[in-house]
């Protein structure tokens, strides 16, 4: 029998974590996974297809030949600064990495895809820098991926709201970068 003055927990009431920071070759990398029961290749469309990349993050222009693109982020702002992203590698629909830089911070992105039983794992890599504070960073792609997820499940990407995932994901993160020093 339960005591009636405690509460049961019914549900999970804020973001939980998909993610972690580990020591990689290049130092310290935010590490986040999620999974979709879906092909490699439709969610492979889905973080590089500038139309489906736009539902939920932004778009690229440009030839991605050239190894260069423009990225313009529409989730934060519906003005958004080109950042020049060099890709480094792209080997569809299961590896991609590139690099940009905002200012003095640069950045060093990568995804890597892996299907099995019609499950694709999404691994998502940040190589932290020395001034990179993970307790923002790690709940801004939880938010960013959060988003990818609803827009996957049909869901309105406005119905992800930003300030649960700092609030509830910065002391995760925090605590996951001291631990990967």
């Amino acid at each position: 029998m339960s005591d009636p003055t405690t509460p049961v927990p019914s549900a999970v009431t804020g973001p939980v974590p998909h993610g972690t920071v580990e020591h990689g070759p290049a130092g310290a990398e935010l590490v986040v996974t999620r999974t979709f029961r879906a092909a490699a290749a439709d969610v492979w469309a889905s973080l590089t297809e500038p139309e489906r990349l736009a539902r939920w993050i932004g778009y690229w222009e440009g030839d991605p030949s050239t190894g260069r693109i423009q990225f313009f982020m529409t989730a934060e702002s519906d003005e958004p600064e080109p950042e020049e992203y060099r890709i480094t590698r792209c080997e569809p629909p299961h590896r991609f990495a590139g690099d940009t830089s905002v200012g003095d911070q640069a950045w060093h992105l990568a995804f890597d895809l892996a299907e099995e039983d019609g499950v694709t794992t999404l691994t998502f890599r940040q190589v932290l820098g020395p001034s990179d504070d993970a307790r923002n960073i790690g709940p801004g792609w939880e938010y960013y991926l959060e988003r990818l997820v609803a827009v996957r499940e049909g869901r309105d990407v406005a119905t992800v709201e930003w300030e649960p995932y700092l609030a509830g994901l910065a002391d995760h993160y925090e605590q996951a970068q001291a631990n990967a020093s």
